[in-house]
């Protein structure tokens, strides 16, 4: 073989060995967990056991409101895997081809009304009757709300087709109107429009601010959320927290029109589930059961983790999920 054609040859023997060695060995893409905005410190605290228990990266978890962010998934963003807190996110809808059609509840969380640590004379006082009427005397609630609504004070309540927390207080104010409004679902929400009473946003984090420096007076938020920022909060009742599953059908009795169309009440869970299309599926599907596997990490955020998890799926789930199932740690709940 004469040397050029020699020369030739080795090149072409290290240029393969290099594309095959860079096949082998280029590091995977990290995962991108999009994330209910009131939830980021739990995804980061599943996200750093997850990458201590496998070596595989993790990015920073991306919050938003869950609606908004099932329609950016769907919309092509890069995404492995989803945790919100509305069932409906995961319908084929928001999600179009990223959809999956399985989730899992696998934590629980309640509905607060956080209030202003620069409070002034009219937060304290309904605060007060809001705390008498959760300890001693149910009778006041009434009292309380037309207070809360009375346009004396500001209520922080975020975009309701943008971020379920505020869906979820219109349904709760709805429920308020029906155990303490003379069984008017819309008294108390319609003498909050009348006043002019509501500061919103497209989440709930981003009322979080205006609430410490004193601009509003009241947030719907959830408990988890309002721990994790320190917030003063008020306690409400199971019937307008949307914490206790034994009330599912009457927190189905309220709804609530937004522009993906009418949302009903349901107890709130924490849901997850591995996207289609995403970064590395099977990493994905790992990082879900190490989620559901590794729930008792929540509680210390004040969310209630599930000792047996809730398949929601139309779909056949993974082959990993269907594992848990048989293990007795997911049960099926129904549909999507």
């Amino acid at each position: 073989m004469k040397r050029s054609a020699l020369a030739i040859t080795i090149a072409a023997i290290v240029v393969a060995t290099g594309v095959a060695g860079y096949a082998i060995f280029r590091p995977q893409p990290a995962l991108v967990i999009f994330v209910a905005d009131a939830y980021v410190g739990e995804a980061d605290a599943l996200s750093s056991g997850f990458h201590n228990a496998t070596g595989i990266s993790v990015d920073r978890p991306l919050g938003g409101g869950s609606y908004a962010l099932a329609r950016e998934i769907g919309q092509g963003d890069p995404a492995s895997v989803f945790i919100s807190v509305a069932l409906s996110t995961y319908n084929s809808t928001y999600l179009e081809s990223r959809y999956s059609g399985w989730t899992v509840a696998f934590a629980s969380d309640q509905l607060v009304l956080a209030y202003s640590p620069a409070a002034n004379s009219s937060v304290k006082s309904i605060a007060r009757l809001f705390n008498e009427a959760y300890g001693e005397n149910a009778s006041l609630y009434y009292q309380a709300f037309n207070e809360l609504t009375s346009g004396s004070v500001k209520v922080g309540i975020s975009n309701a087709s943008s971020d379920p927390a505020g869906l979820r207080a219109y349904l709760s104010l709805e429920a308020a109107g029906y155990l303490y409004g003379n069984n008017t679902t819309s008294y108390f929400v319609d003498r909050l429009a009348q006043h002019d009473s509501v500061a919103t946003a497209s989440n709930a984090a981003e009322l979080v601010t205006p609430l410490e420096e004193g601009d509003i007076g009241f947030l719907y938020i959830y408990k988890s959320a309002a721990i994790s920022k320190g917030l003063d909060y008020i306690t409400l009742p199971y019937s307008l927290n949307f914490g206790n599953s034994s009330l599912a059908g009457f927190y189905s009795k309220f709804s609530y029109q937004t522009t993906s169309g009418i949302q009903y009440g349901m107890p709130i869970y924490l849901y997850i589930s591995a996207v289609a299309g995403g970064t590395d599926p099977a990493a994905s599907i790992r990082f879900v059961t190490y989620a559901i596997e590794n729930n008792s990490m929540l509680s210390s955020f004040g969310l209630v983790p599930l000792k047996v998890s809730l398949l929601f799926n139309n779909t056949a789930p993974p082959a990993q999920i269907l594992n848990l199932v048989s293990q007795g740690k997911i049960s099926y709940a129904g549909t999507i």
